[in-house]
């Protein structure tokens, strides 16, 4: 299991942490495995705001699609379904 901190845009964090968007769209060029974990760190323009790793934002990914260019989805990029750690 690997952490991996990502940068998201505060209008799509937002969507997450109300549990309205169970997914996030990536290149996937981290290696991502199901089960791994995923700390979101919001960006306002090129600066992180280092608050939000006090908020306990930690999902886990449950599923991740990519490889199906016939659907879609952009080879070299990753659909990955996630859930809250509680």
């Amino acid at each position: 299991m690997k952490l991996h901190v990502l940068k998201i845009k505060d209008e799509y964090l937002s969507e997450i942490y109300c549990g309205r968007k169970t997914f996030e769209l990536r290149k996937d060029d981290r290696d991502y495995k199901v089960g791994d974990l995923i700390h979101f760190v919001d960006t306002n323009g090129d600066e992180v705001d280092t608050k939000e790793f006090n908020k306990g934002n930690l999902y886990e990914i449950t599923y991740i699609l990519r490889n199906v260019p016939e659907y879609g989805l952009q080879d070299g990029f990753a659909i990955l379904s996630i859930n809250q750690v509680r």
